[in-house]
This record gives C-alpha cells, structure tokens and sequence, in this order.
C-alpha cells in the first residue's frame, strides 16, 4: 500500500461523548465486521468496561476503506479513554497518528475534557476535525454547541453533525479523514524507526508490542534493537492491528502494527523507546511518550493470610498488561503483610481492586488513599513517600510537600457560587474565570491533590446536579503545613489508618474520624479508647464502652455478698482480658477518612 493512501487517527472527547459508538458504526460503514460478530463497545473487550460503558484502555484497529474516488485507504484507527485517569492513554495514542476527530455531544457542548484533549492535540501538532455527535437527542442544540467551538478553538474545518448511534453522517466523517487529515511523513529507504505506543503480555507469544513505523521496513526475522535498553531481538511475527491480530510478512513506513520477538519481560520494553535495526547506528531516538508516574497510593492487604501469595500472583498478572500502575510489599502493625499500590486515580484504583476479587476471587481490604509527599531535610535534600506512616517525627526534617494540580471546571453559571465553596474549603487558589457562552462558566483552580481525593468529584456532580465537568494536571510540589495524625486503638497504633492534613484542620478532622471509628468498630467486654495523636500530642480521645454481661443474673436471693463476689470476679477477669485483648478492625473502618467532612458538617 502506497503510504500516501494511509490514515492514521484517534477519537479522542470528554467520557460518555460517544467516541466508542462513533468507532463501532465506522467499522459498520467500512465492513471490516460482519453484521453477526458485530456487538456494542466492539473494541473493549473488557468486561467491567461493557458493564459500565466506559473505555479503559486504547484500541486500534486497522480498517481497509474505498473512498467515492475508487481509491482504496488503510485507516488505523484508535479509540482512547475519556475519563482522566486514564489521560496517559489518549497521549500515547496521539503519538501515532497525524489527526484526531474531536467528538462533542450535541447536548452538553464542551467539558473540561474537551478542552484538555485538544490541547493535547495541538501541542502534537494534529489535524483536529471536530464532530457533533447525539444530533438525534431531543435537547441536541447543534447550533449553539457549533457556536461553542468556534469561539473557543481555533480549527478552521467545519463541524460535522452525526449520529453514533443511528449511523447518520458517519460516511461524511469518513471523507474527511481522507480529505483533511495528511498522509504519515516516511521514508522506506532510510534506517528502520519504530516508536513503541503499547505493549500487552500473551502467556503463549510473550510481549506484543505496538508500533508505530516511522522509516524502513521490518520483516520476519529481522533482528531489532531497543535504544533504550540496547536489547536485541529477532522478529519472529508481525503484523497489523484489525479486530484480531492479523500476522503479515512486514511493516512498511507509515503503518501501525505489532511485532513479537520472544520477549519474556514485559517490564523491559519502555513505551516510547525507539527500535531500530541491530546493525544501525543510530544516534537520535524518536520523541516519545515518557513513563507514566502513579499519583494515588493504597494498601491492599488479603483478608485471609493464606490469600497472600495468590494475591502476589494476581498483581503480577495485572501489571504485565497494565504497567502505570506500581506495587510493593509492605507490612503492618495492624493488618499483616500486604502490598503498597499505586494508581493513577481513584477510577484506575477501583478498577484494579474490582478486577483483583472477580478474575482472582480474592478478597481484599482496601485502606485509604493518600498520594505521594516529599520530605525536605534541613541540608535540603528531599525524598519522597507513599505512606503517611513513614513521615519521621516532627525535628527531623524542614518542612513537608505536597503535589498541586490545576483544575479545570465547567459548569452553569448559575452554580459558580456554591462551587467555588467548596473549592475554597479544598485549600484551593482561583487562577481563572471566564465565560463558555451565555450559560457556562470555566474555572481554573490550583488545588492540593490529596484534596480531591475523596469527595471533591461526587460534590461537584452532586451540587451541579450532575452538569459539571472537571479535569486536571500535575503542575508540581508545594511547601504546605502539613502534619501526621495517627490513630490509636486500644493504646496501640494503627499505621493503616494514619495520614497527612493540614494542622488547621487536624482537630476537626480527626475527632470526626474518632466519632466515625467509636460507631463502627464492634464493642468489647472491655472498655477500648480511641485516640488521635499529632506529633505525639493526644488531641481527640473517645471510649468504646464495655458490653456488660448480667453475671448475677442467676442468683435468685440469698445474701448480697454472692453477688458482690460474682461482680468483682467479672471485674478481674475484664482487666486481665484488657491487658492481653485484642481488637478486630472492620473494614469500614479504613474506609472512614473517606467520609470525614460529611461527618464533620453533622
């Protein structure tokens, strides 16, 4: 195939826009599906991906299209995420290709998403064709959304109006790809460069890696290099990316494709490495997509014991098709042995938990998140941590830093007052504040990540009755005044339950999380406190009363001394069971933080 007849291209739009919809009836129009395969959401082959309509992971797929001037086109095709946890996909997607289609609903217009994803497409330098997609919706308003994008992006094609799931306008979408979006810029001449977009782990073939050929050909038994790693490699398939691996016998510039090598670790090929041929001397890698970086961390531990190594397993098997999300063993005082996880957000974390107890069928508890802080010592070397546990006591380090992102949020404008509450009481910095039209507005807020954790999405839907959107970026670590509260539960620590707040918060917050405990954890035959502790300060201090068990419930008369002796034998028995008791921690318990403020208004 000549290069000039190939397309490569992405969907990219803000969650529930359509984009897997708008795939679905391209690969409909173009037949590369039979009408009796063809199923909703064809690209996620996910199963907690179809049961909650949302795409996880980006799917390409190859499609062979013959456009109305008799010319036959390859159109590589790559369906992203929409939600922003999973904003790494979309950019590993923009790496290969020359264009995107920009999907809007017809209904909601631009969200935060939207403006987010074609940023991310201009700094590509991407031909962006934007598409309307749910015109057939009764509250469609097409003219005012068309209005939307002209005032706010600078994209000289005009909208197209479809339907995703009719079908109506698809083909015209398909003609534009051709028309607008440029052809792969390679040569077949020159030293073999691929960038790697992806990669998944096949128990049978190894690493398949994605690849995006941007000069030379590969063929079978081509030998390879990472530039990375400097590994070397011999091709043993390859091929392209249709509905199912389709192998071939090369890959020319300009194609996106797979390739295996009898690679064993998925770990040692890096998305956004360059391959090249072993006996190349190449120089100059190709700009690509940097490693991804976890911002949430969780402790998983199993509720059983002997659930542990299968638990070790089951993480190892995700991480081989997953690797932005990280894992280590960890132990606690309270919980036994487990594993410290990182996330990409709280979506990526409740994935990876739902995954782990229904292909695994391991039951887990889950403690709650917290992201990653940096120590500055008094030298002002730095170090980072994960668990609020491992912050040293209060002299031995200069100050605490916490990661910042900025915000985007749009939202009617008759509700900018009761958001901009809550994103003051979140310790946030307004940047900005400008109108999207005659009803909406765009805020810009800086705000702590550990801020946003828990709550903020679920209010600010809750509030705008479900018609705000929100995105944000990492922009860095700032100096806050942070301290560690830790819990205490029956005079012993509980390091799972420990984490960072700012100080002028700490005695709300703990002594909301002292209440929230005293209501969940089961009573004793003795009297349990619960204490919270700043800097080896008690703050907060609650007792879980005693059960009292009516000993002399079976002394019918006789003389008051049998009871008296009954009573102070209960008596010695609960202080030596309060001396050698111990405490079983529900699991709601570690869920508890995530409820703090609800608790705190109350």
């Amino acid at each position: 195939m000549n290069i000039k007849n190939i397309r490569n291209f992405s969907i990219i739009a803000h969650i529930d826009h359509g984009k897997s919809t708008i795939a679905d009836r391209i690969l409909e129009l173009t037949e590369t599906v039979s009408v009796r395969k063809m199923k909703e959401q064809l690209l996620d082959d996910m199963e907690l991906e179809r049961e909650r309509g949302i795409t996880i992971k980006a799917k390409s797929v190859r499609i062979n299209y013959k456009h109305s001037n008799g010319e036959t086109y390859i159109l590589n095709l790559i369906d992203t995420p929409g939600h922003v946890d999973f904003s790494y996909e979309v950019a590993k997607a923009m790496q290969a290709c020359e264009g995107v289609l920009l999907v809007v609903d017809a209904s909601q217009g631009i969200e935060a998403q939207t403006f987010a994803n074609m940023h991310l497409a201009e700094s590509n330098n991407l031909t962006i064709i934007p598409v309307l997609n749910k015109i057939d919706l009764p509250n469609a308003d097409v003219d005012n959304v068309t209005k939307q994008i002209d005032e706010n992006f600078l994209i000289a094609i005009e909208p197209l109006a479809v339907s995703g799931k009719s079908g109506e306008g698809i083909s015209s979408v398909l003609e534009a790809i051709i028309e607008y979006i440029p052809c792969p810029i390679g040569d077949e001449k020159k030293v073999v460069k691929a960038l790697i977009i992806d990669s998944i782990y096949d128990p049978y073939k190894g690493v398949i890696i994605y690849i995006r050929m941007v000069d030379g050909n590969l063929s079978l038994g081509s030998k390879i290099k990472m530039m990375a790693t400097s590994d070397k490699y011999e091709i043993l398939e390859l091929g392209y990316l249709g509905v199912e691996l389709t192998p071939s016998t090369e890959l020319k510039a300009g194609e996106v494709g797979y390739v295996i090598a009898n690679i064993k670790d998925i770990h040692s090929v890096k998305i956004g490495d360059t391959i090249t041929d072993v006996k190349a001397n190449l120089l100059n890698p190709l700009p690509g997509y940097k490693d991804v970086q976890p911002f949430v961390f969780v402790g998983l531990y199993p509720l059983q014991t002997t659930d542990y190594d299968p638990l070790r397993q089951a993480l190892e098997k995700l991480r081989l098709n997953d690797s932005s999300f990280v894992y280590q063993p960890e132990t606690s005082n309270a919980l036994g042995f487990g594993f410290r996880c990182g996330f990409l957000g709280l979506l990526h974390m409740e994935i990876i938990t739902e995954r782990l107890k229904r292909e695994y069928g391991i039951d887990l508890l889950v403690t709650s998140p917290n992201v990653i802080y940096r120590v500055v010592n008094f030298d002002d070397s730095s170090y980072e941590i994960d668990n609020p546990s491992l912050l040293p006591e209060k002299r031995g380090f200069k100050e605490v830093q916490e990661p910042f992102i900025e915000a985007t949020i749009i939202l009617p404008s008759e509700m900018t007052g009761s958001i901009i509450k809550i994103c003051q009481e979140k310790r946030g910095i307004q940047k900005d504040m400008s109108y999207l039209g005659a009803t909406k507005i765009v805020l810009t807020y800086e705000l702590p990540l550990a801020e946003i954790l828990y709550d903020f999405y679920d209010k600010l839907k809750s509030i705008s009755k479900g018609h705000a959107s929100f995105d944000y970026e990492y922009i860095g670590y700032r100096k806050s005044d942070l301290v560690k509260l830790e819990i205490l539960v029956h005079n012993e620590e509980l390091d799972a339950l420990a984490f960072m707040c700012h100080k002028e918060n700490a005695y709300f917050q703990s002594k909301a999380l002292i209440e929230r405990l005293r209501k969940i954890i089961p009573r004793q035959m003795f009297e349990v406190p619960l204490q919270a502790c700043v800097n080896g300060k008690i703050i907060v201090r609650e007792n879980i009363r005693a059960v009292r068990k009516d000993v002399t419930a079976k002394c019918y008369g006789g003389d008051i001394s049998r009871k008296r002796k009954l009573l102070e034998k209960q008596k010695e028995g609960k202080k030596k069971m309060k001396q050698i008791g111990r405490i079983s921690i529900p699991q709601e318990a570690f869920s508890a933080v995530l409820s703090l403020d609800e608790d705190q208004k109350k």
